[in-house]
């Protein structure tokens, strides 16, 4: 008996730390596209895909039809062929698209290098290229490489931005390490104009008496972060930053972590010394920046191990449907193709293949359900699936109720008007107007997904506007409105 005790305990310990056997996921083709490097999702729904093309195109994928969404290629300057890893890099689309309009856009303009963060307005199905704002530009003439690229809405709110160290090698150009440069960063900003810049600096950067625009660098000490993500279920950040010589790195922001950490480049390559060029890595140690989570070598070390040549970042998985992988950081590399993933909480231990190969990989992308997309340079980005379709959650949506007035003549009508917010796919849909518990009068949604009533009033009222759950969104109640009449002036 206390033979098999042990044996069951000795079980028990090599189970917590061999890694366990990758889940059964496949990839699903969503459809192939020219030089694809990136793909996300409407916030509001899900179903509607938008895969950016390096050369400056945006095209959006409903129910496996494509359409053009955008094209900037005059503004991207690429010519045909983007040189370097210039060119349109990604994307991202206010959590308020529906309504706004609003998405960013991060391109490194292939005619002189610059870094360009801009803000476009769509219009209906598609974003003219007249309405291109720059928020934010960068100067990056000296190499084509290095540029960053990644775009995502933070939990607060607020846009991360992603730039690399200028390019070059061991960072010759000194960015990483200088917080006079925004380059190398991780940059947090409020893409809104405020006061006289083309956006504001939100409260809690780290460098705020830092004149602009370096007060929007949030952490720094990077070499080329192409991808990073936030965790949608927890908010951690998550950053895949592409080494050099030796390593690629996992650095990883737990929820609650202080701003303005440094990750060591050029001190630093992944948990070894990196090229040490900048006059303040003398003297450094391990200990004076913030280490990566996971590093893995260039050289094959056997054993079915991580190795490869630039990470690509990916996202924590939050799809009950692939099982297993539930949970855990996925990610991959350029030269091997690999996807790999691992538990971040026990990263060297829990490291693991999931036997999937992608040429070229150059992205990961996630849509507003939390699913899963690749992106090869090749041409086809792909769903990651399990042996069950995902379930997507109903998106909460507000309902909005207002009046041209809160008084009107006795036994006159008042104009109220109702509002849904986003307004993705749900225009045409019924919208109820209630008095106390009574349905009073039903309208339909129109192009802006707002409709009017026009109830009479004979005594003090109060309203509200409802609207009931359908395929993407849950049911949604507005604020109380009371309309009181006012009696007939006599003369």
């Amino acid at each position: 008996m206390w033979l098999g005790r042990i044996l069951g305990a000795l079980a028990l310990s090599l189970a917590a730390i061999v890694p366990a056997t990758a889940a059964a996921a496949s990839l699903q083709p969503i459809g192939d596209f020219d030089q694809p490097i990136y793909v996300t999702s409407d916030p509001g729904n899900p179903e509607r895909l938008f895969v950016v093309e390096r050369e400056g195109r945006i095209v959006q994928v409903r129910a496996g039809a494509e359409s053009p969404f955008a094209d900037l290629t005059a503004a991207v300057g690429c010519e045909g062929s983007c040189g370097g890893e210039r060119g349109l890099l990604s994307i991202a689309l206010a959590p308020d698209f529906d309504s706004s309009g609003r998405l960013y856009l991060d391109y490194a303009d292939d005619r002189d290098g610059t870094i360009h963060v801009a803000e476009m307005r769509a219009a209906g199905d598609s974003a003219p290229a007249a309405s291109l704002r720059d928020v934010l530009t960068i100067p990056h003439g000296e190499e084509s490489n290095h540029n960053g690229g990644q775009l995502q809405f933070g939990p607060d709110g607020y846009l991360y931005i992603s730039t690399g160290d200028g390019g070059g090698s061991d960072d010759q150009h000194h960015n990483a390490q200088n917080l006079a440069s925004l380059l190398g960063k991780i940059l947090r900003i409020d893409p809104r104009p405020g006061g006289v810049l083309p956006y504001s600096v939100p409260s809690g950067n780290p460098f705020p008496g830092a004149p602009a625009p370096a007060n929007a660098i949030w952490a720094y000490g990077l070499r080329n972060p192409f991808r990073f993500s936030f965790d949608r279920a927890g908010g951690g950040m998550v950053i895949g930053d592409v080494g050099q010589k030796a390593r690629e790195e996992v650095d990883y922001a737990p929820p609650g972590s202080p701003p303005g950490a440094n990750y060591g480049w050029n001190c630093r390559e992944g948990l070894i010394e990196g090229p040490f060029t900048d006059t303040g890595c003398a003297g450094s140690q391990a200990s004076d920046f913030v280490s990566p989570v996971f590093d893995y070598p260039h050289e094959d070390p056997g054993g079915e191990a991580a190795f490869g040549c630039a990470i690509i970042g990916g996202y924590v998985v939050r799809d009950t449907a692939l099982g297993a992988l539930d949970g855990r950081y996925l990610y991959g590399d350029l030269c091997s193709g690999q996807i790999r993933s691992l538990d971040l909480g026990a990263p060297f231990a829990s490291d693991r293949s999931e036997q999937l190969t992608v040429g070229r990989l150059n992205s990961f992308g996630e849509d507003s359900c939390g699913r899963l997309y690749t992106v090869s340079g090749a041409g086809r980005v792909s769903r990651l699936v399990g042996a069950q379709p995902t379930v997507c959650p109903l998106a909460r949506s507000f309902t909005g109720i207002k009046a041209a007035s809160r008084r009107v003549r006795r036994g006159r009508r008042a104009l109220i008007t109702a509002y849904v917010s986003p307004c993705a796919n749900r225009r045409g849909e019924a919208i109820g107007l209630y008095l106390g518990r009574r349905r009073v009068a039903v309208r339909h949604l129109n192009l802006v997904c707002s409709a009017r009533f026009r109830p009479r009033i004979g005594r003090r009222s109060t309203f509200r506007a409802k609207i009931a759950a359908d395929a993407g969104f849950e049911a949604s109640t507005s604020r109380r409105l009371t309309i009181a009449p006012r009696r007939a002036h006599h003369r």
